[in-house]
């Protein structure tokens, strides 16, 4: 059965009025549904497929065919609004209550969350106090598919403006979504949830910071979560940072824009003090953020037999783990993992992608030219050489930064290994001045221990270090 059948064919040619909007979809059709799923919930007499407590735990195939594809039709905003109109949020908050079914409780997630996609709708399920309790109780459900539909409805209300301070207020009074979202990102492995829920953090994060701020200052008690049955389960003490890691790591190979969702995550967490701090003061000293965000940039992105384009490709996801690694770097320098004999691999990294850079640069203002007659194309650009910035000015932080921890052994082995030369030097000097002077002149002074000539060669061609040196 495939999980959203197609709509049925409609009676509504047949009998004048009863269309739902400008739809050929059967009002009489949709009260038939919504009428047997309120006996599904509340049968008149025991039903012998129901459970001990009285409540179905299955549903026959005929009725999850039916609610299939209103589930499937909601998708139309004129079904949304007929089913808003027939109070059918309402009923569903009878199947969050009362059914046993998980699937059945998924299907009318989802519903809700093809409604909410139109704005009017939205708000009035966003402004329904309880429903929205009982939504986010969903988020504790241990069904996958569920927590499934439950994030993207929760994501679709978030994007909205005028109802995403609602939800924002909401999730902050109720401690147990962190808890909740904690335990999924640390345990699930189902990559399809893991990425959207970590959209919904992200997109929480990004609205409002008291909340990131809570939410890294969580974890000092343990409370109540999911369980596969009714009866209350102490969760462990979660900490956000290594919850995010965990779920990092498993969309990192299936799911590239999971991966860009999860390390824009802890790059938000490093534009406040409080999320450095929970990065690099965590119990193994921040060793496992810095060692997966290593395996990224130095195993698996921008690799040296890439094409320059795939800077482009990677813009986002390399800006968000740059950044990471230079707020880590920043702070830690004391630190093991991040001197320079343990992390020069990223200082070469660094040089790599602002040579890929320059070849996407050159190749950005030739389609510029080639479509400066189309006022679409140019926006694009425009936005591509925004993002490519961002990325720049990061790998030019770090790099300033890296320059002056590079020793004599550290760039006699990268002009051994062909790293370090007249080229991937001038590269780097181009783009770190006049900013990052210090840095550069820093590192002149190590380069010329190692190799005179190259030294003299890089201040012939930037004269402006001669009055420094």
């Amino acid at each position: 059965m495939d999980r959203n059948p197609s709509p049925p064919c409609s009676d509504a040619e047949e009998e004048e009025g009863d269309a739902v909007g400008n739809t050929v979809y059967s009002k009489h059709w949709l009260f038939s549904v919504l009428t047997r799923l309120i006996e599904v919930i509340a049968p008149a007499e025991p039903d012998p497929a129901a459970s001990p407590e009285g409540a179905r735990t299955e549903l026959d195939e005929e009725m999850e065919n039916d609610i299939c594809k209103v589930w499937d039709m909601s998708m139309d905003e004129d079904v949304a609004l007929f089913l808003q109109e027939f109070n059918a949020p309402d009923i569903f908050m009878g199947v969050f209550a009362k059914s046993k079914c998980p699937r059945l409780t998924e299907i009318c997630v989802g519903i809700l969350g093809n409604m909410a996609c139109f704005q009017d709708i939205c708000m009035s399920i966003s402004k329904d106090e309880n429903l929205g309790q009982v939504l986010l109780q969903r988020l504790c459900d241990s069904d996958s598919p569920t927590l499934l539909e439950t994030s993207r409805l929760l994501l679709t209300c978030l994007s909205q403006p005028e109802v995403a301070n609602v939800w924002v207020e909401r999730i902050r009074e109720n401690p147990s979504v962190y808890d909740c979202v904690c335990f999924i990102m640390s345990s699930s492995t189902n990559v399809e949830l893991l990425v959207k829920v970590g959209e919904v953090v992200d997109k929480l994060f990004d609205l409002d910071e008291e909340l990131m701020l809570n939410w890294i200052k969580n974890g000092t008690c343990r409370s109540v979560g999911p369980s596969v049955d009714d009866s209350p389960e102490e969760l462990p003490d979660f900490k956000i940072v290594p919850c995010i890691l965990e779920a990092a790591k498993q969309v990192r190979s299936d799911n590239p824009e999971g991966l860009d969702v999860y390390m824009h995550i802890l790059q938000l967490l490093t534009t406040v003090d409080e999320g450095i701090q929970a990065i690099v003061q965590a119990p193994d000293g921040g060793k496992e953020t810095w060692s997966l965000l290593y395996e990224l940039v130095c195993q698996e992105l921008c690799q040296p037999d890439d094409p320059p384009i795939i800077v482009q490709e990677q813009k986002t996801v390399l800006a968000s783990i740059l950044s990471v690694l230079s707020a880590m770097f920043a702070s830690q320098t004391e630190q093991e993992y991040t001197r320079m004999r343990k992390s020069k691999s990223y200082f070469f990294l660094l040089i790599r992608i602002l040579q890929y850079m320059e070849g996407c640069g050159k190749r950005t203002v030739e389609n510029s030219k080639e479509s400066e007659q189309e006022e679409t194309g140019r926006t694009d650009v425009n936005e591509e050489d925004f993002h490519l910035k961002i990325l720049k000015d990061i790998c030019c932080e770090l790099l300033s930064n890296m320059l002056q921890e590079l020793t004599k052994e550290n760039t006699v082995e990268g002009l051994h290994q062909g790293h370090l030369n007249e080229q991937t030097c001038s590269c780097a000097f181009q783009n770190l001045l006049p900013l990052y002077s210090a840095s550069v002149e820093s590192f002149l002074e190590v380069l010329r221990e190692a190799d005179q000539t190259l030294a003299d060669n890089l201040e012939k061609r930037f004269p402006s270090l001669k009055v420094h040196t």
